[in-house]
């Protein structure tokens, strides 16, 4: 039996993972994109390396696989704590180190996909993806 659903799980991840999605509903088109990108850099972007007297990061890269794995790592953690529609809160953050004081994010779990759901502070927040240098303009 126990062969029977290692077999079973195992089919269903391929599957689940060459499934093709439709489109999600809150996807903006490229020209939208580019509107608040361009909004961003002339309403703060500017003012920014004028106060610091460099340009800071202004994008961050995670690849795919690395975010399907830490969305896997909240799903999995928030279900034992009983939570079974988890959020992630995007933070704005700083780094404050000898190697950099460049801007970054950081993914935190909430409890729920409400705005105003409170952070799970049981599950590890999400950092270290890239950026490139100088900033890319979207």
């Amino acid at each position: 039996m126990l062969k029977v659903l290692k077999i079973y799980l195992f089919l269903r991840k391929i599957i689940l993972k060459h499934t093709i999605m439709g489109k999600p509903q809150k996807c903006i088109s490229e020209t939208e994109a580019r509107k608040l990108h361009d909004n961003w850099v002339n309403s703060r972007a500017n003012h920014i390396q004028q106060g610091r007297g460099t340009e800071d990061a202004r994008e961050v890269v995670y690849s795919v696989e690395e975010l399907e794995e830490y969305l896997a790592y909240v799903k999995s953690e928030s279900a034992k704590q009983g939570i079974n529609k988890p959020g992630i809160r995007i933070y704005f953050a700083a780094y404050d180190t000898p190697a950099s004081d460049k801007a970054t994010v950081f993914l935190a779990p909430t409890e729920s996909g409400d705005v105003n759901s409170d952070n799970n502070y049981k599950i590890d927040s999400f950092n270290f993806g890239g950026g490139g240098w100088p900033p890319y303009n979207y």
